[in-house]
């Protein structure tokens, strides 16, 4: 009979805990031959045989230097605390994000400092599509609802749009520079009402991600922040940087654009590293000895402080310096890791990637839970199962990089995939000597939606070429 760690180690033989006598703070038990429903048997294969050999990355970012004092802009930007006294006295700031994400720079302001000749600006150096970063509690005081919902948003990068609008009062048409200003300083104010305002309108509000640059690496969730730090309300306004020829405009040119109008240039992550240092995003809560099928590990519960779901950390060994450590994040699957479904790999990425930690005898597995689905939800999951992706990417994964950093971790070998994984890890000081991939058997059942994250996201089965 075929035991289930069998069928979820994704190479068809069986997991057992190891027969020699481990040294580390779970070695109290007495590790037996048999577990009810599991035939266990010694592990004999090692690390380097696991269908995991390590790739390179092509990061810039190297452990050698002192990317890891926090404060420390990356070179050739500014630093955030002399961005955020420029908006403070009222100044544009650019802000650009991650060149694997948009790879784009937005002018950005405080809103409650907006002018006419402020909106001048924005309008002529920038896409004309100006926005405004806000609060849920604010956007719900105004009765600015989302212009779809978020289920229905089908934006990249699922930017949370409401409905536009122009102020009533000291406006004409809504579009010239005055008009705008005056729509971006009522939106900024206290006093304003739901009925300030027309509805639809040539200012477009922008949902902030509580949280902000550390649960949202985009410019709607660095703009407010930025407000905030200077001491001013959590309203900003923020418009893309183009080009003469009306395309985007890229860092070098952003980099021209900032020396020739004086304008201070930082990067989101330097404003996640600024941010890192100063708040958390979670916070341990308990921590336990587990034996598991693999192994002996060491499980920390993390407790997120904006939504107050607690995730998992499986460490095996000793983090010590925190170097080239074997790291895998997972988001629960529950039809995957649970119920062992054969449309995915979820369960047997998990199975796999716990077996090499424990025959390397050193990495740690971050377990998110409440992520089903990339937060789509179990029963939409269920529904396009084809689409859905084995982990959150750093997009929104500051919880994850939070409990890496918690834990000690500096470079890792990444278990992964999903070479876009890497992107924002410079925001806490991490980097990836190397990903490892975790390869799974191919079956007719999962066929078509390991093809699918192949052609539509880049994921890569094997070494890196």
């Amino acid at each position: 009979m075929t035991s289930r760690a069998s069928v979820i180690s994704g190479e068809g033989d069986l997991l057992a805990f190891p027969r020699k006598d481990t040294q580390d703070i779970f070695a109290t038990d007495n590790v037996t031959n048999s577990l009810s429903g599991i035939e266990l048997q010694p592990d004999v294969v090692d690390f380097a045989t696991l269908s995991a050999e390590m790739t390179p990355t092509g990061t810039s970012f190297s452990p050698d230097n002192d990317e890891y004092d926090l404060d420390r802009p990356t070179e050739g930007f500014s630093s955030i605390p002399d961005a955020i006294e420029d908006i403070r006295q009222g100044k544009f700031v650019i802000v650009v994000d991650d060149e694997d994400r948009e790879n784009e720079g937005d002018l950005i302001m405080a809103a409650s400092k907006a002018t006419p000749e402020a909106m001048a600006f924005i309008v002529k150096h920038g896409t004309g599509i100006v926005c405004v970063s806000m609060k849920h509690e604010d956007l719900e005081r105004l009765q600015l609802p989302l212009m779809v919902s978020t289920k229905e948003n089908e934006e990249k990068l699922c930017t949370a749009f409401t409905v536009s609008v122009d102020a009533k009062v000291g406006t004409t048409t809504g579009v010239s520079a005055r008009d705008r200003a005056t729509t971006i300083l009522a939106l900024a104010s206290k006093d304003s009402k739901p009925e300030d305002f027309n509805r639809p309108g040539h200012i477009f509000p922008l949902k902030y991600r509580e949280g902000g640059v550390l649960k949202r690496a985009g410019h709607t969730e660095a703009s407010a922040d930025l407000s905030m730090l200077a001491g001013l309300e959590p309203v900003a306004v923020l418009c893309e940087i183009v080009d003469d020829d009306g395309s985007m405009a890229r860092l070098p040119r952003l980099r021209e654009f900032a020396k020739a109008e004086n304008l201070k240039i930082v990067s989101i992550a330097d404003l996640i590293r600024f941010r890192r240092k100063r708040d958390r995003l979670v916070e341990l809560s308990a921590a336990a000895r587990i034996p598991t099928m693999w192994g002996p590990f060491k499980s920390y519960c993390y407790r997120s402080l904006i939504d107050g779901i607690e995730h998992i950390a499986m460490v095996k060994g000793e983090i010590g310096e925190g170097n080239d450590i074997l790291v895998r994040v997972h988001s629960e699957c529950l039809t995957g890791d649970i119920f062992g479904s054969a449309r995915c790999d979820c369960g047997n990425q998990l199975a796999l990637a716990m077996k090499q930690i424990e025959a390397a005898g050193r990495g740690v597995l971050v377990y998110l839970r409440g992520h089903e689905g990339r937060g789509i939800g179990l029963g939409h999951k269920l529904r396009a199962y084809n689409l859905q992706d084995d982990g959150r990417d750093t997009v929104e994964a500051n919880e994850e990089l939070g409990i890496l950093r918690d834990l000690g971790v500096r470079t890792m070998k990444l278990m992964t995939n999903n070479p876009k994984k890497y992107i924002g890890l410079k925001g806490y000081g991490l980097s990836v000597a190397g990903r490892v991939p975790l390869i799974t058997p191919i079956t007719a059942e999962n066929r078509r939606y390991l093809e699918t994250k192949k052609q539509k996201m880049g994921h890569v089965y094997g070494p890196d070429k």
